[in-house]
């Protein structure tokens, strides 16, 4: 799953991004209610996660504002605050499910399952595509037509990032972002090296290449 974390308590933000990522999500995190507000009007997330007390723009303000937009992605409150009218107030506002700190990050996992499993209105795609190449998102598993390639756990996130902004320009720092934890070491070439990887097994003799070099910007993924 994409993800979308909006938490201004900057270390909790930063355990839970990387609990997600170690599970194979792609998480993008903002740290106030306006920043995370402009990410999830502006991206293809499969859920968000949101603090209600929050620098900017409260979280129930943006919930709200996203449901008044029509954007009906499934909404987790995060909160300290269990009053039995705080999780009401945060229900009317839109959300999907409200999860009271402190929580064990299991129950975390299990909820945005739960709400993205019954989401209606837009449920999270199944599967991805582009051109030949198709990445199934339940089974975890990367086919180029009737050839099955094998990806490790960071490939396939990899993968998964490039496809859900295909034909579009990724750059290396949107990269870094997404597949690595801000407090690892991430070597200059890191980044080059997994698209090396990446782009050798998802093409080989007399397919077409479909993840291509924009020079001084970054990485396109599409058949064009």
């Amino acid at each position: 799953m994409r993800l979308l974390i909006v938490e201004d308590d900057v270390r909790l933000c930063d355990v839970l991004r990387r609990g997600l990522m170690e599970q194979g999500h792609i998480v993008d995190d903002a740290h106030d209610g306006e920043t995370g507000e402009h990410y999830a009007m502006g991206g293809d997330y499969d859920a968000i996660v949101i603090d209600i007390q929050l620098p900017r723009r409260d979280g129930l303000s943006v919930v709200r504002r996203l449901r008044e937009a029509g954007m009906p992605t499934p909404t987790l409150i995060l909160t300290s605050r269990d009053a039995p009218s705080d999780v009401i107030a945060g229900l009317d506002a839109g959300a999907d499910d409200y999860l009271r700190k402190p929580f064990v990050f299991g129950e975390l996992e299990a909820r945005l399952r739960s709400i993205t499993r019954r989401s209606g209105s837009q449920p999270p795609a199944l599967e991805l595509r582009v051109h030949d190449l198709t990445l199934d998102l339940a089974a975890r598993r990367v086919r180029r037509r009737e050839r099955e390639i094998e990806l490790t756990r960071r490939e396939l996130a990899f993968l998964e990032y490039f496809m859900r902004n295909a034909n579009r320009i990724v750059t290396r720092r949107m990269l870094e972002d997404a597949m690595f934890d801000r407090e690892s070491d991430v070597e200059s070439n890191v980044v080059d090296v997994y698209v090396s990887r990446l782009r050798a097994k998802i093409a080989t003799a007399g397919e077409l290449q479909l993840l291509h070099t924009v020079r001084g910007v970054g990485y396109r993924l599409g058949d064009r």
